[in-house]
Order: structure tokens, then sequence, then C-alpha cells
């Protein structure tokens, strides 16, 4: 059984549905702009970059700028002549309707009646404030907090120097498990669509297929 003082949960693949919620952003952008484009090709360009520059760029970059930067990117390299920058307005004005997953008000709702539970995300922390994450969380931990973006160790040890250690991360995505895991913190992984571990990477100890198993495995 795991005793942590504080159970963190990744926000925007763990709990958030930010691939169904951002690629029907792009749909509608597509549709504005009479494109012949597949929104969940924009998605994946745009994921891709916006991912690669969280993990490369110096000195630190918000979110937003970082999101401006992979979608003029992505826009180029498919000879898409319109403005990026409104574009990743929009976007990201549509991100109070990206869906949470259906398990989260009650599996979270379950480990928060025995433990302190927070969030641990790369993200703004004024885009975070506008997203349904499907439980009333009160504390937070972003990249904007930090200056750095996950799985870079520092935004970890970041976390723990304001919530306290151990903690207890809960990840879905590959990059996360990793440098959760490289950064030496106990994790369970949520399984979730589309996020499948890579070839190779460290595996988690622990897996769930839906966040209301998680409450079973603390003490």
């Amino acid at each position: 059984m795991l005793s942590p003082v504080c159970v963190t949960f990744d926000v925007y693949s763990a709990l958030v549905d930010s691939r169904r919620g951002a690629t029907a952003a792009f749909a509608e952008l597509a549709h504005r702009h009479a494109w012949n484009v597949d929104p969940e090709e924009l998605f994946d360009g745009w994921d891709a970059r916006n991912k690669a520059l969280q993990a490369t760029i110096k000195p630190f970059a918000t979110y937003k700028a970082l999101a401006r930067r992979a979608l003029e990117d992505t826009y180029e390299e498919l000879e898409l002549d319109v403005d990026a920058a409104a574009d990743t307005e929009y976007l990201l004005s549509t991100i109070d309707r990206w869906p949470h997953y259906s398990d989260v008000p009650e599996g979270v709702g379950s480990v928060a009646e025995g433990f302190p539970v927070a969030l641990l995300t790369n993200i703004d922390d004024d885009l975070l404030a506008r997203t349904d994450v499907g439980f009333a969380f009160e504390r937070a931990v972003t990249s904007q907090q930090a200056r750095c973006y996950k799985p870079h160790e520092r935004i970890y040890r970041y976390a723990e120097a304001v919530l306290g250690t151990p903690l207890l991360h809960v990840p879905a995505s590959p990059r996360d498990v990793e440098g959760s895991i490289e950064a030496g913190l106990e994790i369970v992984r949520i399984k979730r669509p589309v996020q499948s571990l890579a070839p190779g990477s460290p595996p988690p100890e622990l897996e769930i297929d839906d966040l209301r198993e998680l409450a079973g495995l603390l003490s």
C-alpha cells in the first residue's frame, strides 16, 4: 500500500482528453478556412511540435507562446497561409470545453477523502484556471510556476518543495511516466487512449485502467 503526503495528477493526458477537445477546435478552424485537412493531422502536427519545443526551449517561454510557435510551424509544413496567432488564440479559448474523463469525479474524490490532492501539469496558470478537470482541486503546480516543463526533473523537484514528500504522481503520457520515474517519484499510471508507452521506456510498477481503482491502492 502507498502512503504519500500528497497525490498529484497530470491534467491534459490523465484527467482531461486534450486530444478530443483540441481536435474539435481544429475541426472548426478547418471549416472556417474551408480546408480539406484532417483535424487529427492538424492536432498531431501541432502537439508533436509543442512537446518538442517544451523539451528544448531556453530560456523558459509560456505555454501560450510555445503553442503559437508550434502552430506556425505546423501551418508552414502544411502550406496553410493563415494567421497562426489568431488560430492559436481560438484554439486555447476552447480549453474550457475540453472534456474530462468520466472516471475523474469519483476516482479523484475517493482519493481526496484520505489524502491531499493536487495538479502537476504543463500549462499556464490562467489556462488551467479555465479548464474543467472534473474535480475541485485546491492546489496546483504548473510549468509556469516551475519555469520548466515535464519531463524535466526540475518541475518534479519544485512540486516536492511546494507539496512535500513523498509524492505519488498519476501520469498517463509516456514522457510524464519517464520523467517522474527518473525523478524518483512513486507513480501509478492511468491508462488512457493513444497514450501507449514507447518500447524500451521504463515501465511503471503500478498501472490502472480506471481512476476509481486508485483509492484502493492507498493506505
